[in-house]
């Protein structure tokens, strides 16, 4: 056991070697890659940025398990990773859930992961779904290319491979669809126990701020940085507890604002909160083993230094830095919500499939038209008319159209808005459709692969619809008191008999009698 560990520590050592001389590796290898990178990338990084000695290591991994296992969250993937002995099912229930986790918050995930694994237990399951069941499940978990690549390399798996997953890293890399670095190190960690760093975005966050790496976090230099000192980090007896406690730690903790030192079990090895609370800076006639986390900023060689100054205010949220993003395209798209009486007398609305490449590819959505930068509107609508009766094979006219509204929608890289209208068929010009087209009653519509802004322009509608309602509703009460109200006016007016005149007024008893005696 000593000889290990002994062999364990020298290789850290040899990575340490590496990591402060060697020349970080790159992505890519041609000639407008390598001009485009910064000329400090090949230069040695500062001393504070590289891996901390064998003690630290050990002392970090120690404290970082203790409070996982103490604080963790009790989530599906976890437990399945834990009790499903089946090698094969565990490392298709990880790799099921690295792919939901993508972009999209543990607390959704959930329950589109329970409904998945129920449906499709393994790997032979999935495969043998449709790529639109695979949609309808995936509906409203949003960038949909993700539960393709999971049917296509459930697919493969089944077809190529005999069934059985992948059982490296290096294989899950080069072997299915879809699974990048990040996946196939989180799937070989958790699932098949292999000793290898996983480095997403909560990762980045707790490793830049530990070592006070400030340059462009998705620079080249920087990810090398990162992915070498996660490998070096990771403990060799558990791996995926250690990936998953540095991603718990980056959700809860060292979160991207409003971050709680107070609760961070590796606060004593963080120099970002070393400088934050004035605890890095040199002391006069004390040696300091470590570069002042200020000179680092001022360094003009090191290649994972902010270039920007320190900002008291932010902290330790001063890391990561990244570049600013770029807006968001705005694009507007005409809209058409046709509708016709279904068979069992509600509405069917009919949709249309999208390409299979591109935005949203495979799904359905209401027959639609993007609108250019000068485009026309009129003869956007004659197109999108076009469109519809080829979908139908029948004759969709410009003067059908009704204005619905509008609705917003925003994707990652674009701002949507979707300029709705409606048309409504009648029974003998909605019997045909094309193979690209069909009709949905409205509660298959809710349940089918549609996008998020599909039910979007839906809920308009019915808002449409509801208005409309209400002021039908109050013409008809305004009426109603209308002729009420007149009606009362005509009786108002009709002239009262008086007793003498044959009236049916009622006599006090005195007065009774008084009236017979006269009589």
């Amino acid at each position: 056991m000593s000889r290990l560990r002994s062999a364990v520590r020298s290789g850290k050592r040899a990575g340490l070697e590496a990591l402060e001389t060697g020349e970080p590796k790159r992505n890519r290898s041609n000639k407008a890659a390598k001009e485009a990178e910064p000329l400090n990338a090949s230069s040695p990084p500062c001393l504070r940025h590289t891996i901390p000695p064998a003690a630290d290591v050990e002392l970090l991994r120690s404290q970082l398990l203790h409070w996982y296992d103490n604080n963790k969250r009790d989530l599906p993937w976890r437990t399945l990773a834990v009790t499903e002995l089946d090698l094969n099912i565990r490392t298709y229930a990880v790799w099921v859930s690295e792919v939901m986790l993508q972009q999209t918050q543990v607390a959704t995930v959930i329950d589109y992961y329970n409904k998945w694994m129920k449906r499709w237990p393994t790997v032979r399951h999935l495969s043998a779904a449709t790529l639109e069941e695979v949609n309808q499940m995936w509906a409203g978990l949003g960038y949909y290319s993700r539960g393709r690549r999971l049917h296509e390399g459930a697919q493969k798996v089944v077809s190529q491979l005999k069934g059985q997953l992948p059982r490296t890293v290096g294989s899950l890399l080069k072997q299915l669809p879809g699974v990048g670095r990040y996946t196939a190190a989180a799937v070989g960690s958790i699932a098949l126990g292999q000793v290898t760093g996983a480095v997403d975005g909560n990762v980045v966050r707790v490793l830049c701020r530990l070592r006070a790496i400030g340059a462009d976090s998705t620079s080249p230099a920087v990810t090398e940085a990162l992915w070498r000192l996660a490998n070096t980090l990771v403990d060799p007896e558990r791996p995926g507890d250690f990936n998953q406690a540095l991603m718990e730690l980056g959700a809860r903790v060292c979160s991207p604002r409003g971050p709680v030192c107070s609760q961070c079990p590796v606060q004593s090895h963080c120099h970002s909160h070393r400088r934050a609370h004035g605890k890095g800076k040199k002391k006069p006639g004390k040696p300091c083993t470590l570069p002042d986390i200020e000179d680092c900023m001022s360094s003009a060689t090191c290649p994972l230094c902010p270039s920007e100054p320190w900002d008291d205010a932010l902290g330790v949220q001063n890391f990561p830095r990244k570049p600013s993003k770029k807006p968001p395209r705005v694009e507007r798209t005409l809209t058409c919500v046709v509708t016709r009486r279904g068979e069992e007398g509600g509405d069917e609305y009919l949709l249309a499939r999208r390409p299979s490449k591109g935005l949203l590819a495979g799904l359905w959505e209401f027959p639609s038209l993007l609108q250019g930068e000068k485009s026309c509107e009129s003869k956007d609508k004659t197109a999108l008319c076009a469109q519809i009766s080829a979908l139908l094979a029948t004759d969709v006219t410009e003067s059908l159209l009704q204005p619905a509204g509008e609705v917003a929608h925003i994707f990652s890289h674009i701002h949507q808005t979707y300029v709705v209208h409606r048309v409504r068929l009648k029974d003998a010009d909605a019997q045909k459709q094309t193979d690209n087209a069909q009709w949905l009653t409205r509660s298959a519509l809710q349940e089918a692969a549609v996008p998020a802004g599909v039910k979007k322009i839906v809920k308009l509608c019915d808002s449409v619809d509801s208005h409309k309602e209400q002021s039908c509703n109050g013409v008809k009460r305004q009426n109603r008191t209308g002729a009420k109200k007149k009606k009362n006016q005509e009786t108002s007016k009709k002239p009262k008999l008086s007793a003498a005149d044959g009236g049916s007024r009622q006599l006090c008893l005195s007065a009774f009698f008084s009236h017979g005696k006269q009589e």
